[in-house]
């Protein structure tokens, strides 16, 4: 018989997540562990799921915020079935088409352009005569 929940080395173990992540992942509310009389951490093998998608979604640069609030509208203390991750999922696809498009714009702009807030090329100064946009803050004013 398989063991249902798991220790916290085991969940570190399995899924390539440091302790120390899985404690802070537990104090954002991303995670949820179980105490034994001895107060030690057990986890639902559903958590290795839950992970895993944590860490899909800081590769594709998703806030941990993100993550939250598609977590709660999953089941809680089981494995969500394939048309709940699917709902979940789709909470991010606009979100991440936005993101796509700002990769896409900063990529085909690159060459050209440093973010204008104007950290000044000389061809810049075409484009932001006597630094006109310095004005409105720093850091860069023609993007987001």
């Amino acid at each position: 018989m398989i063991a249902q929940e798991l220790s916290v080395g085991e969940v570190a173990k399995r899924s390539g997540v440091a302790v120390s992540a899985l404690h802070f992942y537990e104090r954002k509310g991303l995670i949820r562990s179980l105490r034994t009389a001895g107060n030690q951490r057990r986890f639902a093998r559903d958590v290795l799921r839950r992970l895993a998608v944590i860490r899909v979604a800081q590769r594709v640069g998703m806030p941990l915020e993100a993550v939250a609030t598609a977590f709660a509208a999953l089941p809680e203390n089981k494995t969500p079935t394939k048309a709940e991750w699917a709902r979940m999922s789709a909470l991010w696809r606009s979100e991440l088409d936005q993101r796509i498009e700002q990769l896409l714009l900063l990529r085909n702009q690159l060459t050209d352009c440093i973010g204008c807030g104007c950290l000044s090329l000389k061809r810049c100064r075409l484009a932001n005569p006597g630094d006109a946009l310095g004005d409105q803050g720093d850091g860069p004013q023609r993007w987001g």
